[in-house]
């Protein structure tokens, strides 16, 4: 295998189980299994890839879910496999840490940009070129959350590599500095991957924890009650405007900078 083609089209299927025809125009992103199992019970599709790196299920009307994992390199490695298959537009449903005192637990985020403190995106593009989503996809997005009737928050996203940092006041400052409205390990890495490889890309972020806050630190206890109170409507809003792009058949992608 001597072209990049030639190895996404072995390695998506490798990573997650699924056959390339199988694979839809429209790309749900997400770092949770669970997101995957609620994704299957609405359409009454098959799961694939319970015993490889990424699990992913398609709804056989042009939308396909993939849990990647966890961190920017695995965002940056579901970006290039996606090579294999061209999708018309990926959405990251993902969860981030809030760090403004009106972001709260429960809120949606539409990232309007995202610091690259992780690192993984050196290798695609110099430090000054910044990590953007697709505004015409996030535009369909926000039509979505606002007919379900909940109101969201844009700002930018701190991406960083780094897991563990709660306790880690001087970089709670740094943060502060930087005016960021959350926190996350793979927003950035997916914007300037899609950027890199011409993929229409955008995130919906729900706040599931506010870290900067000693009772804040995301525990087992606070994720099962986010998961219990949000997560279905955060994932019905993905679904909605996934389908509705593919519906209308709008094309979101970028011209190019």
């Amino acid at each position: 295998m001597l072209t990049k083609t030639e190895i996404t089209r072995n390695w998506l299927p490798r990573y997650t189980g699924m056959p390339l025809k199988e694979f839809g125009d429209y790309i749900l992103l997400t770092n949770f299994g669970n997101y995957v199992t609620r994704f299957a019970e609405i359409f009454g599709c098959k799961i694939y890839g319970q015993d490889r790196a990424m699990q992913a299920a398609s709804n056989g009307d042009g939308l396909t879910i993939i849990n990647y994992g966890i961190g920017s390199s695995n965002a940056a490695t579901i970006m290039d496999l996606l090579t294999a298959v061209q999708p018309e537009g990926v959405l990251f449903l993902g969860k981030c840490g809030g760090l403004k005192d009106s972001t709260e637990i429960g809120h949606f985020i539409l990232p309007i940009a995202a610091i690259r403190g992780e690192g993984t995106g050196d290798d695609y593009f110099p430090p000054e070129v910044p990590a953007l989503p697709s505004f015409k996809l996030h535009k369909f997005v926000s039509d979505k959350i606002l007919a379900h009737g909940v109101d969201y928050r844009t700002g930018v996203i701190y991406t960083t590599n780094r897991r563990v940092w709660e306790h880690d006041e001087a970089f709670h400052d740094r943060l502060h500095h930087l005016r960021v409205i959350g926190i996350d390990m793979e927003t950035a890495t997916l914007f300037l991957v899609g950027h890199a490889n011409e993929i229409p890309r955008g995130a919906l972020l729900l706040v599931s924890d506010v870290p900067v806050t000693p009772d804040g630190v995301k525990t087992e206890e606070s994720d099962r009650k986010v998961t219990s109170e949000w997560v279905a409507l955060h994932l019905q809003i993905g679904i909605e405007a996934m389908t509705e792009i593919g519906q209308q058949g709008e094309k979101i992608k970028h011209f190019r900078y």
